[in-house]
């Protein structure tokens, strides 16, 4: 730990020197934080939407009560989160996108397999949508679970502001997904307030790119307060997901035993009884919950360090009959998922086809006395900083870095994906594959100068995680982010089977803003 502190005093250091000699405003602009003439922000509502069906969603300020303060935050259709759309399986949709924000921007229908045309990725996969401008996105839903849809232009800002929204895709008939007599969508996510307003943004770059922004204010379905009332004897289904820029969560309901039965795409190959269910940024969780006893119980974020309640479920003493809960203390097998999966087993114990590294650069370019001077990866090869493996590979608060993290900004940090075959990084990855099953090896360097987490994620395809550490996984779930902690590897199973191009990048936001992202190609 005073290893941790010693190191952070003198990259922060570092980092004021680049901010006092950086040439150019990198970051002295900031976003307005008024409230004049903005409407309140109103709760999220479900909606419902049959194949075929259009509906318009828009983007646009309002103002948001928090803590007793009213504050500048965005929303779709007025609510944070924005409408939750539950859609059945094989349907298809048409969503009107305006845009009534401050930036130009597009909508990524996270975890969807949709049509390359309609990710949402500006200039890759469509033009990007002007301030008052308007898109129509065709959208398909070949699979059942939980997805979720934000922009994609400065996500760090954007998403932090309220941008997001949640998307249930309900199984066909004759599916093996367990009975339950409710559903609930539920967004963790911590924001960042600072007097009392959510912290500046660097208008022309994101700010704390070195770690991400960690909150200070946890929130749940956009609250500081979350609450929710049922019936003794209902067994719920909660969708939960995480829309941080940079947190991980490890959600707990006190007191109840949880049912984890799927993630990002779908169900796992088997239920199983958990005590807690770790979610990282972007990251999605299936749990069931038996609530057969009425009284008050927390909803809980556990750290390694501390408990934090982010809200509470009261359950009534007003009692249901309910066939879900007779068949809750079953934990079945879903043989549907295990087909999809069996034709890609060939490939677990395979070479890998691919393998990436995840680093960083920290960057200096000072203008001093009209000389320009290239410091390149100033601390990088030339000062040999580490500042450690966090415990666990995972860090999860800025508290003993805030200073340094502070400091940074895209214009001193780059975040890089290095292809370990050809040398190439970020962008300049060109990857192209025929449709198929690929395996990939993503490796997070322990010899990085700041070892750190990363949850990456593959648009527009879904992937198996089969390895982490040498360790084969069983019980399997479709993944479109899998987390890499610092100093581990895993591998992966591509299912390259929607063509286009797409997107691959870490899913901490400043973090993709800082460079960390590269395309490839399914022909």
């Amino acid at each position: 730990m005073k290893k941790n502190y010693l190191i952070a005093i003198v990259v922060a250091a570092v980092l004021i020197g680049l901010s006092l000699f950086s040439s150019g405003d990198d970051n002295g602009k900031e976003f307005s934080t008024s409230v004049r003439g903005l409407t309140e922000a109103k709760p999220s509502q479900v909606i419902e939407l049959k194949d075929g069906d259009v509906y318009n969603l828009t983007a646009s300020f309002v103002k948001k009560n928090i803590n007793g303060n009213m504050v500048r935050m965005l929303a779709y259709n007025g609510s944070i989160p924005g409408p939750t759309l539950k859609v059945a399986q094989g349907s298809k949709i048409t969503i009107n996108f305006k845009n009534n924000t401050d930036l130009a921007n597009t909508i990524h229908w996270h975890g969807l397999r949709v049509k390359n045309e309609f990710d949402g990725v500006p200039d890759v996969t469509q033009k990007i949508v002007p301030v008052g401008g308007s898109f129509a996105y065709t959208l398909t839903f070949p699979d059942a679970g939980a997805y979720w849809y934000h922009p994609h232009v400065r996500d760090d800002y954007t998403i932090e502001m309220g941008l997001y929204g949640g998307i249930v895709v309900l199984p066909n008939e004759g599916s093996s997904w367990n009975k339950v007599d409710r559903e609930e969508m539920v967004f963790v996510d911590d924001i960042l307030l600072q007097n009392d307003i959510l912290a500046p943004f660097g208008k022309d770059g994101a700010t704390r790119a070195l770690m991400g922004r960690y909150g200070n204010t946890m929130f749940v379905n956009g609250e500081t307060s979350y609450s929710l009332n049922i019936k003794k004897g209902e067994v719920v289904r909660f969708y939960f997901t995480n829309s941080a820029n940079a947190s991980p969560f490890n959600l707990a309901i006190e007191g109840v035993k949880m049912k984890l039965v799927g993630g990002d795409s779908g169900l796992y190959e088997r239920d199983t009884w958990v005590d807690a269910v770790m979610i990282n940024p972007s990251e999605r969780a299936i749990v069931e919950v038996l609530f057969d006893k009425a009284g008050e119980y927390a909803l809980q974020n556990k750290t390694p360090d501390a408990i934090y309640t982010m809200g509470k479920i009261t359950v009534s003493n007003e009692q249901i009959i309910s066939s879900s809960a007779k068949s809750f203390v079953v934990l079945r097998t879903h043989p549907e998922v295990i087909k999809s999966i069996d034709q890609f087993r060939h490939s677990f114990n395979s070479p890998q086809q691919r393998r990436i590294k995840l680093s960083v650069d920290m960057m200096g370019e000072s203008n001093m006395g009209g000389h320009m001077m290239q410091s390149g990866t100033m601390m990088g090869g030339g000062m040999g900083m580490n500042t450690g493996i966090p415990k666990g590979g995972i860090e999860w608060e800025d508290t003993d870095m805030s200073a340094m993290n502070m400091m940074s900004s895209v214009a001193s940090v780059k975040w890089n994906i290095i292809d370990q075959d050809t040398g190439k990084k970020n962008m300049d990855i060109d990857w192209a594959f025929k449709r198929g099953p690929v395996k990939i090896r993503i490796e997070n360097d322990a010899n990085s100068m700041h070892p750190m987490q990363h949850p990456i994620h593959f648009h527009g395809q879904r992937f198996l995680v089969v390895n982490k550490n040498g360790v084969a996984q069983t019980n399997l779930v479709w993944k479109d982010t899998v987390l890499v902690p610092a100093g581990e590897y895993v591998d992966i199973v591509l299912d390259a089977s929607n063509p286009g191009i797409w997107m691959v990048h870490c899913h901490i936001l400043e973090h993709i803003e800082a460079g960390m992202a590269f395309l490839f190609k399914v022909e």
